[in-house]
């Protein structure tokens, strides 16, 4: 019942933010953080390894199952527990919230109590999403994490944010939709009564599916996958379904980007693990090299419109979207490295994504604009902030001894090793997005940080206070430790990855 006692402390410490006066709401919520992170910590220190999920020969760790609901011969159960897939991500959603409330200290002046329950309500959704193993419950959570979201964009975002909140709601409801519809049909055509995952997967798998609707198994199978599929690649930001993300990271406030980039777009690559790979895997097989192509588009695309820009906080949004292409490519190769450094890589870029949008809030903040234009020797006046930033960028290009590294390694090692046609070549164009996202990246830390300082204010250019900076540290120190030490996580990862793939490649 760990789980259990996990989402009930995270919601009920969000409903004593919200009752809470305003001036005790910001240290209220920090305090009360503290409890699901020390929760996500002991789930870490008692996992077991015991398997993955979704297949027969495993047992999820902290697992519960009750019947919940029946209605006629479907049943609804309460089912969750974790993986090795899976709990990294938790871990991961506690870090990230307890550092945007943090954060928040130094951003939001109004409506704290608000601010800070609807973040802890986000936080407790993300837990679900993780650890849901019945779908029927996945979705519940699924949609709750938009409604905490869309209104902490829509009332403390910038300027254009009731455009990018709306666009953001449309976008992954739509999507929502229409996976909702890929994953019944799945269970319409398949003797399986219940939603739960473990048995849907099990059907698909054992090729149990039957005709449905004059659709043959076949096309129920390639309907279902892709209907998924687009649903998780909103989310995800892959493109051509990405434009919900720039405007929502730009417009959002700083905290609220760190919990979006952070942790939201990883609901989507986790479910793609979750779901695409693991339910389906000869249709993953199949279809590899078209979606290893759209990979290297995300990949290409991404980096090379993030040069365009001249907003600081659109550049790193538009740095987020290559980082997914490279998670989509190690999905598809189906190869325990390709699938592990892309579950790694989740976590990475949620540490160095946020580190990123910490460094250019607190720029922002202390200058009075984002604009590269109009910044120049930033590093001179603003030295911590600009080492935050430089941490990031590096971490970004790979830099050996910090996460980023450890994750392509392992993506582009799984990637050579696929089976697919063409696996080679796609790998290598891939590749070359590095070099890109590099080149960018280096040029905008020479145009903003170094140089001669011009900076048109007339207010006084200054590290933010330590509060502001302790989350960018810790950030930092994260991304070491997890570059220096990958196996903190990539053991528990790599067991759970094997059990997916039928007992290794």
């Amino acid at each position: 019942m760990l789980i259990e006692a996990l989402l009930a402390v995270t919601f009920l410490s969000a409903v004593a933010v919200l009752a809470a006066p305003e001036k005790w709401a910001a240290k209220l919520a920090a305090a009360l953080s503290l409890l699901p992170l020390a929760g996500s910590l002991l789930l870490y220190s008692r996992y077991d390894g015991a398997g993955n999920a979704l297949l027969q020969s495993g047992t999820p760790a902290f697992e519960t199952t009750r019947q919940w609901i029946s209605f006629g011969e479907y049943a609804l159960q309460w089912h969750v527990g974790l993986d090795g897939v899976s709990l990294p991500l938790v871990a991961l959603t506690a870090v990230m919230t307890t550092l945007a409330v943090v954060t928040a200290w130094n951003y939001i002046d109004d409506r704290r109590s608000e601010f800070y329950a609807l973040l802890l309500f986000t936080e407790a959704s993300l837990f679900g999403v993780f650890a849901a193993l019945d779908f029927f419950v996945w979705f519940v959570f699924w949609e709750f994490v938009l409604v905490p979201l869309y209104l902490l964009v829509a009332v403390w975002g910038g300027p254009r944010r009731s455009y990018a909140a709306i666009k953001f709601f449309v976008y992954t409801n739509v999507a929502s939709l229409v996976l909702f519809v890929g994953f019944m049909l799945v269970v319409f055509a398949s003797p399986v009564e219940s939603f739960d995952l473990a048995a849907v997967a099990a059907a698909v798998r054992g090729d149990e599916l039957t005709t449905f609707y004059g659709l043959a198994p076949d096309t129920v199978t390639t309907i279902a996958f892709f209907a998924l599929f687009f649903g998780f690649a909103v989310k995800t930001a892959l493109v051509p379904f990405h434009t919900w993300l720039p405007d929502a990271y730009t417009e959002a406030p700083t905290p609220v980007t760190l919990v979006l980039a952070g942790v939201v777009t990883k609901m989507g690559t986790y479910s793609l693990l979750r779901f695409n790979v693991t339910m389906f895997p000869e249709t993953t097989r199949e279809f590899a090299p078209l979606l290893g192509a759209l990979a290297v588009v995300t990949v290409l695309y991404g980096s090379f419109v993030a040069v365009s820009q001249q907003d600081l906080k659109r550049i790193v949004a538009y740095t987020s979207i290559p980082s997914m292409g490279f998670v989509l490519l190690g999905l598809v190769t189906y190869t325990t490295y390709g699938l592990s450094g892309a579950t790694f890589q989740m976590v990475s870029h949620g540490v160095l994504i946020g580190l990123l949008f910490l460094a250019v809030g607190a720029i922002e903040r202390s200058t009075d604009t984002r604009m590269v234009d109009k910044l120049s020797g930033v590093a001179s006046e603003m030295p911590v902030t600009a080492s935050l930033f430089v941490a990031g960028a590096f971490g970004y290009m790979g830099l050996p001894l910090m996460s980023g590294f450890a994750a392509e390694f392992f993506i582009f090692t799984g990637s050579f090793q696929a089976a697919y046609a063409n696996a080679a070549l796609i790998t290598a164009v891939a590749m070359f997005g590095i070099v890109v996202i590099a080149g960018y990246l280096l040029w905008t830390m020479q145009r903003v940080l170094f140089g001669p300082y011009a900076v048109d204010t007339d207010a006084a250019v200054a590290d933010p206070a330590r509060s502001a900076l302790a989350p960018g540290v810790a950030l930092v120190l994260l991304a070491i430790g997890l570059g220096v030490a990958p196996d903190v996580f990539m053991g528990m990862i790599q067991d759970s990855i094997n059990a997916i793939l039928g007992g290794g490649v």
